[in-house]
Parts: C-alpha cells; sequence; structure tokens
C-alpha cells in the first residue's frame, strides 16, 4: 500500500478510506467487524464515520460499532486514523446540532464515548453553519485540540469561499486551520473542480471524495444493487443509457470493472488523497482492494472526459475568458 499525506499535514493515509455509513442501518455488527478486519490487514488505516450515521437504529449506531471494534483488539485504535463528524441533528433539543462552541464541546465528548477511544485523529465539520462565526467555530476546535481530544480539523460539503474563509480566520489566529474537504465528487458530479479543488489545492487541503461510485451507479448498471434501486435512479440511468453504455464498454474494453476505474479516476487527480468506499459486504470490499494499484492511460482518461465531461476546468476559465 502507497500511503499518501492527508494535505499539507504529514500524517499518512491509504489511497482507500473506508466508510462506515452502512454500519447498523444495513450491514450488521459481526460483518461490519469482518470487513474492517480485512480492511486494515489489506493496509487500509483510514476510516470515516460521523455522529449521525445509524441514527434510522439508534443515536450513534455507527460510532458504537466502531468503537467495539476497536474496544475487541487495542491495536486496532492504535493503527487507524479514525475520522468523524459533527454538525448533524441528534435531537431536538436546542443546541444539539450545527456548530456552536457549546455543540462542538458536546459532539465531541459523545463521539470519543462511542468510538471508546480518547482522542480523534480528523475531526470534520459536516456542513458550513453561516449562523456560526469562525471565531467561535476556531475557538472550540483549538480547545479541543489543546485537550488532546482531537488531532486535525478537516470540512465536508464546503464551498471554495467557505474554505479560503475558514483558514484565513484560522491562519489569523496562528491555528492550522482545515486540513482535508469531503466532497462529492465522482465522474458525474464534477462541480468541485470548478473552485473547491483549486481552493483545496492552494490551501493544502486533502480531498475526500464521498459517493465516488454516485450512489453505485458508476459500478455498473446491470448489478443486482441498481436493478434494485428506486425509481429516482433507475430515470437517471435512462437519462444518460447512452453514456453509461459507453462508460461500461470502456471499462470491459480495457478489463477493468466499472467501479474501480471510477476509484481509480479519481486517484488520478493530484487533489484527491483518498475515495470513499462503503462496501455493504465483504465482496465489494474485496472488489475495491486492487484499485490502487491500477493506472488508467492517458487515453482512457481523455475518453472518460468525453462520456462525463466536466465543468470545462477551474473557475473563471471554465465559464469566461
Amino acid at each position: 500500500m502507497n500511503y499518501r499525506r492527508l494535505g499539507r499535514t504529514g500524517l499518512l493515509v491509504s489511497p482507500l478510506c473506508l466508510g462506515t455509513m452502512n454500519f447498523g442501518g444495513i450491514t450488521d455488527e459481526p460483518t461490519a467487524f469482518q470487513i474492517m478486519d480485512k480492511a486494515l490487514d489489506a493496509g487500509i488505516n483510514f476510516f470515516d464515520t460521523a455522529n449521525v450515521y445509524g441514527r434510522q437504529v439508534a443515536e450513534g449506531a455507527t460510532e458504537t460499532i466502531v468503537g467495539n471494534w476497536f474496544a475487541r483488539d487495542n491495536a486496532n485504535r492504535e493503527k487507524v486514523v479514525i475520522a468523524t463528524k459533527v454538525y448533524g441533528q441528534m435531537s431536538d433539543w436546542p443546541n444539539m446540532s450545527r456548530l456552536s462552541g457549546v455543540n462542538i464541546r458536546r459532539a465531541c465528548e459523545a463521539s470519543l464515548r462511542r468510538l471508546q477511544t480518547d482522542h480523534i485523529d480528523l475531526y470534520q465539520m459536516h456542513h458550513i453553519d453561516r449562523d456560526a462565526p469562525w471565531d467561535e467555530v476556531w475557538e472550540a476546535m483549538e480547545m479541543l485540540v489543546a485537550q488532546g481530544k482531537v488531532v486535525y480539523v478537516g470540512s465536508s460539503n464546503f464551498a471554495g469561499w467557505h474554505i479560503a474563509k475558514a483558514n484565513e480566520a484560522a491562519k489569523r489566529r496562528n491555528f492550522l486551520g482545515l486540513v482535508s474537504e469531503q466532497s462529492l465528487y465522482n465522474l458525474m458530479a464534477r462541480t468541485v473542480e470548478l473552485e473547491v479543488l483549486p481552493a483545496c489545492r492552494d490551501y493544502g487541503l486533502g480531498v475526500i471524495p464521498w459517493s465516488p461510485l454516485a450512489g453505485g451507479l458508476l459500478g455498473g448498471t446491470s448489478t443486482e444493487g441498481v436493478r434494485r434501486s428506486g425509481e429516482r435512479q433507475q430515470k437517471i440511468i435512462e437519462r444518460n443509457r447512452e453514456k453509461f453504455d459507453r462508460y461500461e464498454k470502456l471499462c470491459a474494453d480495457i478489463g477493468e470493472q466499472p467501479a474501480n476505474v471510477a476509484l481509480a479516476w479519481l486517484l488520478s487527480n493530484d487533489a484527491v488523497t483518498a475515495p470513499i468506499i462503503g462496501p455493504r459486504t465483504m465482496e465489494q470490499l474485496d472488489g475495491a482492494l486492487r484499485v490502487p494499484d491500477i493506472e488508467l492511460s492517458d487515453e482512457t482518461l481523455k475518453t472518460l472526459d468525453k462520456i462525463f465531461p466536466g465543468p470545462g476546468g477551474e473557475a473563471p476559465e471554465a465559464y469566461a475568458w
């Protein structure tokens, strides 16, 4: 496994990040344990979760499963870079969501308890909170870092200007600021190429794409999961049938599974640190493990751009002179 630095930090993480969103809701705890065991054995040391994952089962259900896995073998915690998130609604009571100083500190303590650990390696803001001043946010994060409860801070679903504003505010406070951004990014969703990726490059943030397979569509439209998907997914397939046919033919021509091609395309971008894979089963994990060894040719990359064109480059040249 060729590990990568997370943005401008010295932290080394695997080029695939194990997403745990399915743990608890779709994947039961014993299977989740098997997936985490196999991922770690394969060299994946970067796990992503969030306080709101698994809430259809119980509050913090996914973090609890990950914490139980850590508790089963303390060596696992030392090997894993654990990332979790704060922002989501955990209760109807006031101050139990978003990015007030009160909620950041409360949510961190709750995540630590569920994860059964004394620190979070990467604490990510799950969304921008337009009502929370950056001085308030950074004061709370600085306190958690000073207490040893958080090591690095990241963002998720931020616009480019949010990243700039956040890191300029951190710079004024002599604080490290954001080191990563977790964004929606895949062959079918390339809006972040306009301003988010340029901001991340400029400020030294590692990009962690979520939904790298576009909800499974880039894994092959004939797969069982896609065939059983809802009406919305089926409409997307029908609107883009010609594109999917060309894409799946290209994948067949180069002898690679569609899901692996979509992940390898992301890893070919130097702004990307690690796409998040969210296996529901051991078979899905096994299929993704060879992705870091796949090198797509320049010709293949150009063909993918023709099939799924991006916004035209960075802003403003993408839409102006």
